[in-house]
């Protein structure tokens, strides 16, 4: 055989055997060991190796027991799960060394303070103001029988620019601007502006014009300062006393730009009934507002990942009465779930569905699984997820893993969810990696 013809077999067998290593359980069960491990105080973990030698482990024992021994190094066989149990917050490494001495793995374990919320899914009314007049159209003011201008497009105002003071006072009260304008028409006077465009503040000036058809001042831009609507709650945080709901964040129905909140309150909503979901055109919950005088809570954010605020009670209606775990976005897996959502009047049911592909998320993104509907109830009711049912809380496994957030158009069975963490880090309940660094520099 000549020296080429060895070469190749050689190479051959040797992709063989890389390949045979590649598909063998222990080099599986090596490639999915995590590098960073997270856990609630109080909850447990089993990481497996499936290598039949022994290895010496060292961790902090006073944040994490392993195969319930308390000790800083010792023995552990790794052909065995190895079990962790959290004992106290805070952040250790677990180090995996063959015969004490070659480094095999190290893990950085985080610990954090135990937290379980109440799950939603009571349909709310949602009252939100925002933080300014939003600009959502310009029209044209008849200042002569053949002339007519627009002030607003004049200055250069752009539909979606949020207007936040007059002449230097704040303004979010669009009754008041009527009489702001006829004063400034009647004093020939301009008005000074400050404006929110793209998160950016910006100076302009605007000149009323009088229009000879009304006899009265304008500014040739249609504004508004709230909005209305119905929504799901997904959360209460009962040692926080914050909520969070609806998944996704509210935009103004015109310029489909991000309402920046002001104020604004949540009530209890009654669903009335429900226009069913089909291929193209997504259903949408009937409801109404429903003792508006006690109102459940405030609108302090709206977020990618919902609306937040305090909560002034547990809410009523709920389908579970005790808080829950909830689970880290890497905790997800595909398979059986169930989501709580109202279908008829105040009552929380629980349906089932299905977790059929969950997203690898490092940093907060909305699409972070996809969930099929696959309770025969819900689909002959409404079709699959319908308008207002975004933030109906997602449970897997007896933790709360996520919420509903959008349907998909073509086929309304299936729809996307946000994982949970990113709605309890926009509720304050829990730090994002930023804030911790900031509070460690600090």
């Amino acid at each position: 055989m000549g020296s080429d013809k060895r070469k190749r077999l050689m190479g051959l067998i040797l992709v063989f055997f890389v390949c045979l290593g590649c598909i063998s359980t222990p080099f599986q069960c090596f490639a999915s060991f995590p590098d960073e491990l997270r856990l609630f105080t109080g909850q447990g973990r089993e990481l497996r190796l499936s290598m039949p030698v022994h290895a010496q482990v060292t961790v902090d024992p006073d944040i994490v027991k392993v195969n319930g021994v308390a000790r800083h190094s010792f023995q552990v066989d790794l052909n065995r799960p190895i079990s962790l149990e959290s004992n106290h917050s805070g952040e250790t490494k677990l180090q995996l060394r063959l015969f004490g001495k070659i480094p095999l793995k190290t893990v950085r374990v985080n610990v954090m303070p135990d937290l379980k919320v109440i799950p939603g899914g009571q349909t709310i009314g949602v009252k939100i103001k925002s933080d300014g007049i939003m600009v959502v159209g310009h029209h044209l003011v008849t200042v002569a029988p053949d002339k007519k201008v627009s002030p607003g497009e004049e200055a250069k105002i752009q539909i979606g620019d949020l207007i936040t003071s007059i002449d230097g006072a704040y303004i979010n009260d669009v009754t008041k601007v009527a009489d702001i304008v006829k004063k400034a028409g009647e004093q020939n006077k301009p008005l000074a502006l400050k404006i929110r465009r793209n998160n950016q503040q910006i100076d302009a000036e605007i000149r009323p014009a009088f229009d000879t058809f009304d006899k009265a001042y304008r500014l040739g831009l249609y504004i508004r300062d709230s909005a209305a609507g119905v929504g799901t709650l997904t959360f209460y945080a009962p040692d926080q006393g914050v909520y969070g709901a609806l998944g996704h964040v509210i935009t103004d129905m015109d310029t489909q730009t991000p309402i920046s909140v002001g104020d604004g309150q949540i009530v209890h909503s009654n669903v009335t009934s429900i226009a069913k979901s089909q291929n193209g055109e997504p259903g949408e919950k009937r409801a109404h507002f429903f003792n508006e005088s006690k109102v459940l809570g405030n609108i302090e954010k709206n977020t990618s990942f919902g609306i937040f605020g305090k909560m002034y009670d547990a809410p009523d209606h709920g389908l579970a009465k005790e808080a829950i775990p909830v689970a880290f976005a890497e905790e997800v897996k595909e398979g059986p779930a169930q989501i709580y959502t109202v279908v008829s009047g105040q009552k929380v049911e629980k349906f089932d569905i299905e977790v059929v592909h969950v997203s690898k998320q490092d940093f907060p993104a909305t699409k972070g699984m996809v969930i099929k509907i696959t309770d025969p109830r819900l689909l002959e009711k409404t079709g699959g997820i319908v308008q207002g049912m975004s933030g109906s809380p997602i449970i897997q496994n007896g933790k709360m893993i996520g919420a509903v957030t959008h349907v998909f158009v073509n086929d309304p069975t299936s729809g996307y969810g946000c994982f949970i963490e990113w709605m309890l880090q926009d509720a304050g309940v829990v730090l994002n990696p930023n804030e911790k660094q900031n509070l460690k520099a600090g």
